[in-house]
């Protein structure tokens, strides 16, 4: 059995910013914070090394996993008419001892 190198995944700096939606800002992400975790919304097309290495170029932390959910929309009556919310994908960014990323403020 061999071991396989790390794929370093490159990407651009706009990318990284296109990928990255919002932070989740919910009682059960303030808690994943305890355990140094971060909530993001991103692009329903983002892979995992990409959401990891944009989350490394944009805010310079370490990050050992990156979790990722599709959360499908609820269906919904919009003005009396039936209608569905969009599909989005959440990923749960665990960074390395030490590391913290602020969500409250700008970037």
């Amino acid at each position: 059995m061999t071991v396989q190198p790390k794929r370093i995944t490159k990407i651009s700096r706009e990318r990284m910013y296109d990928i990255l939606l919002a932070p989740v800002i919910t009682e059960k992400a303030t808690r994943l914070s305890e355990h140094n975790q971060v909530a993001f919304r991103v692009l329903v097309d983002a892979t995992k090394p990409e959401i990891k290495a944009a989350v490394e170029g944009v805010f310079g932390v370490k990050v050992l996993s990156v979790n990722t959910i599709t959360v499908k929309g609820k269906k919904k009556l919009f003005r009396g008419r039936p209608g569905q919310r969009s599909d989005y994908k959440k990923a749960m960014v665990t960074l390395a001892e030490g590391q913290s990323i602020d969500v409250t403020t700008g970037v």
